[in-house]
């Protein structure tokens, strides 16, 4: 059904998806932070789609950015996740804090250039939790400081090595 303009009846004219069809950093972020807390809870994304009432499928979206999550069902999996709700918006990128809420602008060019240039959080990446997982199954400290002492030595190498 259309109202007298001709727009759907029930959305905003401008709302929604930018002509890119890319989501906002702002919902790539918080996806981000829901599968970061998701994983360090050891939770499956099945199990937590079973807690808030939603399939893997929607969560999986959910966690790339795909979709929006509204207000209410992010309070729903600040509980599930035990979480408070900054929790989702913490660490929040620069250019993602930047990006327009409603995903439009009169020319498109301000949100595609802060879409293509969003990178997500190295911390949220599951190589990084599984690092630091092995990490403290180490049940020797001292092993644990020589392999953090090792990891920062070859991280300098490799820096340096790149200025060259």
């Amino acid at each position: 059904m259309q109202t007298e303009t001709g727009a759907p009846r029930g959305r905003r004219a401008g709302a929604g998806r930018p002509k890119t069809g890319k989501p906002n950093p702002i919902d790539v972020h918080v996806g981000s932070r829901v599968r970061l807390r998701r994983t360090l809870l050891g939770m499956s994304q099945e199990k937590l789609g079973e807690a808030i009432g939603l399939t893997f499928q929607q969560v999986q979206k959910y966690e790339r950015g795909a979709n929006r999550i509204g207000a209410s069902r992010l309070f729903d999996l600040s509980r599930v996740l035990d979480v408070p709700v900054s929790f989702f918006f913490d660490d929040m990128p620069a250019e993602a804090a930047a990006a327009r809420v409603d995903d439009e602008d009169e020319s498109g060019a301000t949100e595609e250039r802060s879409a293509s240039t969003y990178e997500p959080d190295p911390m949220a990446k599951r190589e990084t939790l599984e690092l630091v997982r092995a990490y403290y199954k180490i049940s020797d400290p001292s092993v644990r400081k020589r392999l953090f002492e090792l990891t920062k030595a070859v991280a300098s190498a490799a820096v340096a090595e790149a200025a060259e």
